[in-house]
């Protein structure tokens, strides 16, 4: 997935998420993108600030940033285009990763010593179990799932 940063002619600014740089070109060609605010399907790239990221070892994590007590969360509408993106993306971890499932810890820990295969890995692990890992520099991350209203 590719994340770009967006605006209308109206100036109002969002962000898109596509497959591809060609996706993007193909579904704004046909005018498929539309602001969020005003419905505008006059929509442009603009720059956008980048994150890059180095070896765990190479930065300080604060420990505080990692406490269950400091995690961000968002309630959007069920039929919002954010909502939409983020499954897409929850989607494309879910296909491109292995489930390992409750062996999470063991095999995240295996993959940062070097004892298994690195790859994109996914399952469950407690909150001691996600602390512990943090703790020794491994990256992990949380990935709420959205649920479909039945």
């Amino acid at each position: 997935m590719i994340i770009y940063d967006l605006s209308c002619d109206n100036d109002h600014r969002f962000e898109g998420w596509f497959r591809s740089p060609d996706d993007f070109e193909a579904q704004n060609a046909r005018q498929f993108i539309r602001c969020p605010q005003c419905d505008s399907a006059n929509v442009r790239r603009i720059p956008s600030a980048v994150a890059i990221g180095g070896h765990a070892e190479d930065r300080e994590v604060p420990t505080e940033s990692r406490s269950a007590s400091t995690v961000s969360t968002a309630m959007v509408p069920a039929n919002s285009q954010v909502a939409a993106a983020y499954q897409a993306l929850v989607d494309a971890i879910v296909e491109s990763a292995e489930d390992v499932g409750s062996s999470f810890a063991e095999e995240a820990r295996r993959i940062h010593y070097n004892e298994a295969p690195e790859r994109s890995i996914r399952g469950q692990a407690t909150s001691d179990e996600r602390e512990a890992l943090l703790d020794e520099g491994i990256d992990i991350f949380q990935l709420p799932v959205i649920r479909n209203k039945h």
